[in-house]
């Protein structure tokens, strides 16, 4: 149901509204004006002023678990907002939407009802009794539109919301992962040196990978001991030649 959205001013209540009562209120929300619809309609063949009475009061208590609904409502939707997909965040839009209509629609199902009662015309009971209807056909479909919110995209769901905890630590991890990996690959890339070309004396060359400190050290130890001295030539040979 695509209705224009609209806004009433915030209500700021002295006292915090506990998460999740916003169900079984919604319930009394739901029945009240059914209970009411039947009463009015049985005392279309009676006609008690008591029960007209009895309705009345019916009435107002369904009005004032509406407007306990709706701000119950907005309340665990602005906690369950971020946890839901793109879907689900679309229905709740829809779903504060419609229960805003209906919240007004019941202060006019009152006061039409009041009027009925002050000054009992015909034509007024009748069309108090159509928005009476029109309220109770659009709380059934919000009725609705709130089952989908908790069963199809687990709003105010306990064990949907620690799946998302869950999924959300292990996104966590997955990116320091990717990080270490990431620095593991950088320092295999600077460790590893390219071949150096070394020219031999007799002018062939030959390709020598990167030898390390401790090995390059011991390595030129035991060469220093393997060279065969120079022969010095002696001051005889000298002064024969």
């Amino acid at each position: 149901m695509n209705l224009p959205a609209i806004k009433l001013p915030e209500i700021h209540l002295p006292f915090d509204i506990p998460s999740l009562v916003h169900p079984p209120i919604d319930h009394f929300a739901i029945a009240l004006p059914v209970i009411v619809l039947l009463i009015e309609l049985y005392n279309l063949f009676i006609k008690r002023r008591s029960i007209g009475v009895l309705a009345f009061v019916l009435l107002t208590l369904g009005v004032a678990a509406l407007a306990a609904a709706y701000l119950s409502g907005l309340h665990d939707g602005k906690a369950s907002f971020e946890a839901l997909s793109e879907a689900g965040q679309a229905t709740l839009k829809e779903h504060k939407t419609l229960g805003t209509y209906l919240l007004l629609l019941g202060g006019g199902v009152w006061l039409f009802k009041l009027l009925s009662v002050l000054i009992r015309h015909k034509a007024l009971k009748l069309f108090y009794l159509l928005l009476l209807l029109l309220l109770i056909g659009g709380l059934f479909e919000q009725g609705e539109e709130g089952g989908k919110l908790v069963y199809e995209h687990g709003a105010n769901v306990q064990k949907a919301k620690l799946l998302d905890d869950k999924v959300f630590d292990l996104e966590d991890k997955i990116d320091d992962l990717q990080t270490k990996i990431k620095r593991l690959e950088s320092k295999a890339e600077s460790s590893t040196q390219p071949a150096h070309t070394v020219v031999q004396a007799d002018g062939s060359t030959a390709a020598t990978q990167r030898v390390e400190p401790s090995t390059q050290q011991s390595t030129n130890e035991s060469n220093a001991s393997t060279v065969t001295p120079t022969p010095t030539v002696t001051e005889s040979n000298a002064t024969a030649n």
